[in-house]
């Protein structure tokens, strides 16, 4: 397997209310929902550069199309980091996602290997971490 992955797909319990938070909250590009029309089709993408793309589908959905039974969240099985180029970057994702309806669950400090992050979730509890990590600074 090569090193491609282009999209990541988090699965919501309320699509319009997951992009509004997405798009609205934090900003991200995107043309809304689409897929409408079809039965378990409701999807929207978000731009996040480098041909990555964010993919906010219904659990009900994913679940039906990997077919596996549709079960409770877990907050533990994976998180985001979104790198950024600062202390004080990170500081101003964290507000505004909380602005836009995140839980802050750890408040942005200083790490013990040298940088500075903070975590937070998302409404429907997807844990995000927002880090300035001087080793891996973003382009």
């Amino acid at each position: 397997m090569k090193p491609r992955i282009s999209v990541i797909t988090l699965g919501v319990d309320d699509l319009a209310r997951a992009v509004g938070f997405y798009r609205d909250g934090l900003g991200l590009p995107t043309e809304g929902i689409v897929g409408e029309e079809f039965e378990y089709g409701a999807v929207a993408f978000f731009d996040l550069g480098a041909g990555l793309k964010l993919a906010l589908w219904p659990r009900a959905s994913l679940a039906h199309d990997a077919g596996v039974t549709l079960a409770a969240p877990s907050t533990t099985e994976l998180s985001l980091g979104h790198n950024v180029m600062s202390k004080t970057e990170v500081d101003e994702v964290m507000a505004q996602a909380e602005a836009a309806g995140a839980v802050i669950l750890k408040p942005a400090k200083d790490t013990f290997w040298g940088g500075y992050a903070g975590y937070f979730q998302d409404p429907d509890g997807h844990l995000w971490e927002v880090v300035w990590n001087p080793q891996l600074l973003p382009e």
